[in-house]
């Protein structure tokens, strides 16, 4: 299956470290980030289900919840928490799903045709409060995956829902951004962007963040 952005993600019933997760209703009217790794007690992962866990403020200053995947059983899982916490200096505080069946892994495509069988590929979904798919992005298994990367992501999602705004090539949070070019009406530019704005091309118009002070 494969998942667009746009589209509603798919709705699942499987068990966790946290115990069994009805994954709509486990959202509820938070953002959320799944994220699969390939293995338990694999390098690489151990790293980054570490680094997840000590962004534990800034996931929670964005409204995000998060949760991790891999084909392994829950006993596994809970063994290699001990490993992550003791090796990254952390609390392991989300949930990691158990996919053994690979049910999840198939809704979400997280096990590509040309890679093994058993084994999901370093995938990532950004899903918003309405369980639509925002943001996808998949690493191979031998590189880990830049997680202040993924919150810059959701700062810019977050921003652009609110505001008729875009946000420009390297753009971090309290950076100036592009007004949408469909935005034509003076009076309205005016009204939305008391900051002001820059021409610098009729279809590229720079304003100050709207929501800093």
């Amino acid at each position: 299956m494969t998942l667009l952005l746009g589209q509603t993600v798919p709705d699942f019933n499987q068990d966790s470290t946290d115990g069994p997760i009805r994954f709509h209703d486990w959202i509820g009217d938070s953002w959320c980030v799944l994220f699969s790794h390939p293995a338990d007690f694999t390098p690489v992962c151990t790293t980054e289900l570490g680094e997840v866990s000590r962004l534990k403020e800034e996931w929670a200053k964005r409204n995000v919840k998060v949760i991790a995947l891999s084909v392994d059983p829950v006993e596994d899982h809970r063994k290699w928490v001990g490993d992550i916490e003791e090796t990254q200096n952390c609390k392991v505080w989300y949930p990691i799903l158990a996919d053994g069946d690979h049910k999840v892994a198939e809704l979400y495509g997280m096990i590509h045709p040309d890679a093994a069988a058993n084994i999901t590929v370093r995938s990532v979904y950004v899903i918003d409060p309405n369980k639509k798919l925002r943001l996808t992005l998949t690493y191979p298994p031998s590189t880990g995956r830049d997680f202040r990367e993924i919150l810059r992501t959701i700062d810019s999602l977050q921003l652009t829902d609110g505001y008729k705004v875009a946000t420009p090539v390297n753009w971090r949070d309290g950076d100036d951004v592009i007004i949408v070019p469909s935005l034509k009406d003076e009076d309205e530019i005016n009204r939305l962007f008391p900051k002001g704005y820059t021409t610098i091309k009729p279809y590229l118009r720079v304003t100050p963040q709207p929501n800093k002070d």
